[in-house]
């Protein structure tokens, strides 16, 4: 699917600072833009690279200035606003953008056409740009392209005292070294540059930065002729064939795309999308999956979401091994690690789902490649997994006489509602979530099935589930709502209607009666269902947020609390196939729902599905612009109706 833009998406530089794109490198490095090619977050980059994977992130350039000479006339291409209210309006001159596997723009002005395509080398810091220009006018023109330099860490910003050192076509700052290889001709330049972040603004974050520049690249073009120009920026040296690294990026994600063998058009994107996530995890040794852009790392639980539908549903098998095999290596008095070590630190382990969904991820991914030998490999982990959790562990998690899971204590907040502010807890979940409890459930049975299978003792795991699914029906049902309590603690957050209940309903293996399985679907539906996510609490709360934006402090208050979420869509969509029987008129309907995330794949980030929108009307997407189980999750159900 190619995505195009015309010059009614950009009738002002606001408009056509809405969308973006992105380019990943399998290191953890980026290249993203807006469509106009300019900066409107701190971590925007043209090149951001990955010096230790996947975390070890430098804005080395952050923007290209573009302008051309056309006789004596001067105008500029690029488009950027700055910190002292003036603006580049070039995105007047651009008459397209379009992306399918690469970034293109074309701008058209006073007899001359340029087009401009970037690549993004995998498993390599590099980017390359070319750029076509046909001149047809009657004077000879010029083509100047600026790169403005940061070599900072991502989120940081240049300082006063950061010397740059250039070297003929090598600049170095701080200890990174950057190449520039072009057939143009390399000129001396020394400008500095102020930005201003508009969409790090309206979140209270850091609303200016600052670039500089220590060289400029210059192309002539006679009237009436053609001319190329490729510039290719790497920490490799060596790296000279701009063309070829464009090439490499084509060819790499149509790759994806034909194992994945989907046949909808908005999947086969999505498949390319959900590869953008994988990364190397250089303190393991394996791959690793980014929780989302331009923000977030890698986080256990996000992963354990993420990885049935970025590797599974993908047919990326070995990866998907690769990556529950670090986690196994990495298991904890039965817990998985919710954040890798960086350098001398320790994992820390403050998740209660992420062990109860490897086990989840290991069934799925067996149910997809039969491979039994994996299973056996990671037994020893998933016994220990289900001990501790019986016997107790860290952060209060234990199962209870009745069967149930009971996690948190003091400050801390173990499922994914888990933000803390200070000392508050705008979503306190310690008791007995009713997603954990459906997590522990689905994980008894698959006990129960892989013990046979490897000829163990397996009735123990079917007698505890038996007492499970009793206690879960007796403590969680809400008749008089028709739904699920969100917990069991004896305080007033038991009887919230929030999007966890969902769970219940789509796991493999599940608790209630088929009647009570419907009536959750359709109080979901009716009070928490939007088009593009499920709302993380209903309108009707006392506690509903409708605004998600500000300082970090009201966005924290709000996160959870109404804040509309993609990725619990996924879990709908499948709960809903489940209770209509898979019939062909459900997967009918779920097609045609589905058809609406071509709007949101469209805004954003091209192509991407993001973290959040707002609760009350969820217009614009927001938080991450491109998020791993958003992705992940939809790919599921475009497999499950395929």
């Amino acid at each position: 699917m190619k995505w195009i833009y015309g010059k009614q998406d950009f009738k002002t530089l606001s408009r056509g600072q809405e969308n973006c794109y992105l380019l990943t490198n399998g290191l953890g490095g980026f290249s993203s833009l807006t469509t106009t090619g300019s900066v409107t977050r701190n971590d925007h980059a043209l090149l951001m690279a990955c010096t230790k994977a996947p975390n070890h992130r430098y804005n080395l350039i952050h923007r290209m200035k573009e302008e051309i000479r056309i006789g004596e006339e001067k105008q500029i291409l690029s488009a950027q606003e700055f910190a002292d209210g003036t603006k580049e309006e070039g995105y007047q001159h651009l008459s397209a953008f379009s992306f399918e596997d690469t970034p293109v723009w074309r701008w058209e002005t006073k007899g001359v056409r340029i087009r401009k395509e970037l690549g993004m080398a995998q498993l390599e810091n590099t980017v390359a740009v070319v750029y076509e220009m046909k001149n047809q006018s009657l004077f000879d023109a010029e083509l100047v392209v600026t790169p403005f330099l940061q070599f900072v860490r991502k989120g940081e910003d240049l300082t006063e005292e950061q010397v740059f050192e250039r070297k003929g076509n090598t600049v170095s700052s701080d200890g990174l070294t950057l190449y520039f290889e072009t057939d143009g001709e390399i000129l001396p330049e020394e400008q500095t540059e102020t930005y201003y972040y508009s969409y790090d603004a309206c979140d209270g974050r850091r609303e200016s930065g600052t670039a500089k520049a220590v060289l400029k690249i210059r192309m002539q073009v006679p009237a009436g002729e053609r001319r190329t120009l490729s510039i290719v920026c790497s920490m490799e040296q060596g790296r000279t064939d701009a063309q070829a690294v464009i090439a490499e990026t084509k060819k790499y994600r149509k790759a994806l795309e034909e194992k994945a063998g989907f046949a909808d058009p908005m999947a086969k994107v999505l498949v390319k999308s959900a590869a953008q996530f994988v990364a190397d995890r250089e303190s393991t040794g394996g791959k690793t999956i980014l929780a989302g852009f331009p923000f977030f790392e890698d986080w256990g639980r996000d992963t354990m979401i993420a990885l049935p539908g970025v590797c599974i549903s993908t047919g990326q098998y070995e990866t998907a091994k690769e990556i529950l095999r670090t986690f196994a290596a990495n298991e904890r008095d039965g817990l998985m690690p919710n954040l890798f070590p960086e350098g001398k630190n320790e994992p820390r382990y403050n998740t209660v789902d992420a062990a109860l969904l490897f086990i989840n991820c290991v069934y799925l991914y067996y149910q997809a490649s039969g491979d039994m030998d994996f299973v056996k490999e990671v037994w020893p982990v998933m016994e220990r997994i289900i001990t501790k959790y019986r016997e107790g562990t860290r952060h209060g998690i234990r199962m209870e006489e009745d069967g149930l899971i009971r996690a948190g204590e003091s400050l801390d907040q173990v499922t994914w509602m888990d933000v803390r502010v200070g000392e508050i807890l705008p979503t306190p979940r310690h008791g007995k979530p009713v997603e954990i409890n459906a997590y522990w459930y689905n994980a008894l049975r698959i006990m129960e099935i892989f013990a046979s299978e490897l000829g163990l003792e397996y009735t123990r795991y079917g007698v505890l589930a038996d007492r499970t699914r009793t206690s879960f029906r007796e403590q969680f049902w809400n008749e008089e709502r028709g739904c699920l309590k969100d917990l069991v603690s004896g305080t007033k957050a038991d009887m919230q209607i929030r999007c966890n209940q969902i769970w219940a309903v789509s796991m493999p293996f599940t608790m209630l009666e088929k009647d009570q399985e419907r009536q959750v679907v359709r109080t979901v539906y009716e009070k928490l269902y939007t088009p593009y996510g499920l709302r993380t609490l209903e309108e009707g709360d006392e506690e509903f947020h409708p605004f998600y934006g500000g300082e970090m402090i009201e966005r924290d208050l709000a996160y959870h609390q109404g804040t509309v979420w993609t990725f619990p869509l996924g879990a709908y969509y499948l709960a809903y196939l489940k209770v209509c029987g898979y019939s062909e008129e459900a997967k009918e309907e779920v097609k045609e729902q589905l058809e609406v995330m071509e709007s949101a794949m469209r805004e954003g980030c091209i192509g991407q599905l993001p973290e959040i929108y707002d609760g009350g009307n969820p217009s614009s997407s927001k938080g991450c612009f491109a998020q791993a189980w958003s992705v992940g999750e939809i790919l599921r159900v475009y497999e499950a109706v395929k």
